[in-house]
């Protein structure tokens, strides 16, 4: 950190911080003054005191109460954030007094959470019952951002997006198929290739997803569009909405195959390469991580790869 970095963060005050949220949240100095049980004039000293600190107003200030400045929104967001991680931080400090032992934080895909890691996280807390995972599910793009930006631990998703400078190790295979209703004409096919299901209305996933990204460059690659008719955010919606018929879709076959009767629906095998996809281990540096996440680590890794 340079030495101009280290003199701004001595320079921020989290009392006042935590006051400036309040303010925003309340729209009103003497309402945040009230919640938080300080006088209204120490709170707009301690504004003007982070607005001097700062070098640039951060609220209009008027007869009905503030707005926020530019500056304000943008101190609000990284505000939020900061007290957000000393609130976690907090937590996972308070935990070690009752027997934990070390937290990994992990986000993964949905793909992953669905389909392997329940089991695979069963097993090792059973194994290591000191360690906390912190698991939360993200798009995969957004789970390599998320190791980029030291958010989590290891990241566990698709990374045909590519991960930059991030290391990987593989952790399972899957296979995507499509899911159509019971009795739909390409059943009798018994494996297509995607172009196949273009002339068919699509229930798709998130549109950054790494399976939508997929079906788009599929469809693009012959000139054609998928003829989307929703999004959703997870499996079991995708088929109920498929059940009702709004469209078919596309999911791993083995997701498919946990999701017993979620609607009457049938599985179709996709011929194209990108349907059969590797789920990797995603790290900044394997070597560095804490022990506990190293353990996980090798834990999944022993897995077998396959589904």
């Amino acid at each position: 950190m340079k030495s101009s970095e280290r003199n701004f963060a001595r320079r921020i005050d989290l009392t006042s911080l935590q006051l400036f949220v309040a303010v925003c949240e309340l729209g009103s100095i003497g309402k945040a003054a009230e919640r938080e049980f300080i006088a209204a004039s120490a709170v707009s000293k301690r504004l003007s005191d982070l607005e001097a600190t700062l070098d640039t107003p951060l609220l209009y200030r008027h007869t009905r109460g503030v707005d926020l400045t530019p500056a304000g929104e943008s101190l609000l967001h990284h505000a939020r954030s900061v007290l957000f991680s000393l609130e976690k931080m907090q937590g996972e400090l308070s935990e070690y007094a009752d027997g934990v032992r070390g937290h990994v934080r992990v986000h993964a895909s949905i793909s992953a959470i669905i389909q392997f890691l329940p089991e695979d996280l069963g097993d090792f807390i059973r194994q290591h019952g000191g360690i906390k995972i912190d698991l939360e599910e993200h798009l995969s793009t957004e789970v390599v951002r998320a190791v980029q930006e030291g958010t989590a631990d290891l990241g566990v998703c698709n990374t045909a997006n590519g991960t930059g400078e991030l290391q990987t190790l593989p952790y399972r295979h899957d296979k995507l198929v499509l899911i159509v209703p019971k009795g739909h004409a390409l059943i009798a096919q018994g494996a297509i290739y995607f172009a196949a299901a273009l002339d068919d209305d699509h229930v798709g996933l998130h549109s950054n997803s790494s399976i939508y990204l997929a079906m788009r460059q599929a469809a693009a690659a012959v000139g054609r569009t998928i003829k989307l008719r929703i999004h959703v955010t997870g499996l079991d919606a995708m088929c109920r909405m498929i059940h009702n018929g709004l469209g078919v879709g596309v999911m791993p076959q083995r997701a498919f195959d946990l999701m017993h009767g979620v609607g009457e629906l049938e599985s179709v095998v996709l011929l194209d390469s990108w349907a059969e996809r590797q789920i990797q281990l995603v790290a900044r540096d394997f070597s560095t991580l804490p022990l506990t996440a190293r353990l996980l680590v090798d834990h999944l890794t022993r897995q077998p790869l396959t589904a």
